[in-house]
């Protein structure tokens, strides 16, 4: 692509340079203009050339909606300027002076006037368009200049997501479809992490960028950096606009963040609330094996977790801290830090277990 953008600029100017001087060679040829004045205009109308293809080079990121804006905000207003124009032409008929050099002079001023109504008509239409496009479609029905997400929507993915990791996980599951896209402010925070003077800080920074490194390399989703400047003076606010602007998500672990995005209509993805839905479910009377690593607040009681990280509170296994043991589940609720399980000792007296009869051994 920038090979083509780099022939076709080097071919507008040279068609430039070319249609200046035919066109200059014939007007010399007509008109006897001096060498040196030639050459100035030449060199004049190459320099507009230049500048345009200097413009060109200077926004590499273009929006079809603002071009589409501008054309048709400068097509209403050449409309408007020409009736303005039949306005202005009725009044030079009526006002103008009867003598010769007074009714020229006034007409000529008319005409520097039509000038000047038809540059703030196109400057008017451009800015209306380009202030208002989002709702334009209900002005002339069939025309909106927002972009619609075909398929799959995108994924904007936060900070929080490439310091923590598991989305690789979720990505090697193949339940993740669609794009995943990393902003460029999201990139400079994690570079600004990793380069940090505390040292648990840079550590976290360095595995975001080694995250963001093997989600480039993994053959499954796409993953794009966006260089687009979005609105807001914070990352959150930042990250929130361009979800907006791009129709897509936003993968986060940020609680305030996912919060800010549900109020301004964006959808959210939260690894952690993921993570909780996917948590098993212990019921009632179910037989576990799970290590007391801690004892309990109440007399008696010992704490253990789960591999997904599910905290169990074990009636009578102070005792055994250290030792996995048998539990039988008595109930599981649900807080806002997560599921916690509550069991006893499957070997406690009174427990279903315990109370079992044993096979005979006769």
């Amino acid at each position: 692509m920038r090979m083509i953008l780099a022939i076709l600029r080097g071919v507008f100017l040279l068609l430039a340079a070319s249609v200046a001087m035919l066109y200059l060679l014939t007007y010399q040829e007509q008109g006897a203009v001096r060498m040196g004045n030639l050459i100035l205009m030449a060199i004049a109308m190459l320099g507009v050339a230049s500048l345009i293809v200097a413009g060109d080079i200077l926004t590499p990121r273009k929006k079809l909606s603002a071009l589409s804006g501008v054309f048709l905000g400068l097509l209403g207003g050449l409309v408007a300027a020409y009736a303005l124009s039949l306005v202005v032409d009725f009044i030079g008929l009526v006002a103008a002076p009867e003598r010769g050099d007074e009714r020229q002079a006034f007409l000529n001023l008319l005409e520097g006037v039509k000038i000047f109504i038809g540059l703030i008509a196109c400057y008017a239409g451009i800015s209306v368009v380009l202030q208002t496009k989002d709702d334009f479609r209900f002005v002339i029905p069939y025309v909106e200049f927002a972009k619609q997400i075909r398929g799959t929507r995108p994924t904007v993915l936060d900070t929080s997501i490439l310091i923590d990791g598991r989305i690789l996980d979720l990505i090697g599951s193949n339940i993740l479809q669609g794009s995943l896209i990393v902003p460029q402010f999201i990139l400079t925070e994690l570079q600004a992490v990793a380069d940090s003077a505390d040292k648990l800080k840079r550590a976290r920074g360095r595995r975001g960028l080694e995250v963001l490194q093997k989600l480039q390399s993994n053959g499954r989703v796409e993953v794009a950096l966006d260089n687009s400047d979005a609105e807001g003076a914070t990352v959150d606010q930042k990250l929130v606009s361009l979800a907006q602007q791009l129709q897509a998500r936003v993968m986060t672990n940020d609680f305030n963040l996912a919060k800010i995005a549900d109020v301004r209509g964006v959808e959210v993805i939260n690894l952690n609330e993921l993570a909780k839905a996917m948590r098993p479910v212990a019921l009632p009377g179910e037989t576990l094996t799970v290590t007391v690593v801690k004892p309990g607040e109440g007399p008696g009681q010992g704490v253990g977790y789960l591999e997904d990280g599910t905290m169990v509170v074990i009636e009578e296994a102070r005792s055994a801290i250290g030792k996995p043991v048998d539990i039988q589940v008595t109930s599981s609720i649900q807080t806002s830090a997560g599921r916690m399980i509550f069991g006893r000792r499957a070997d406690a007296p009174g427990s279903a277990a315990s109370s079992s009869p044993r096979p005979s051994t006769t």
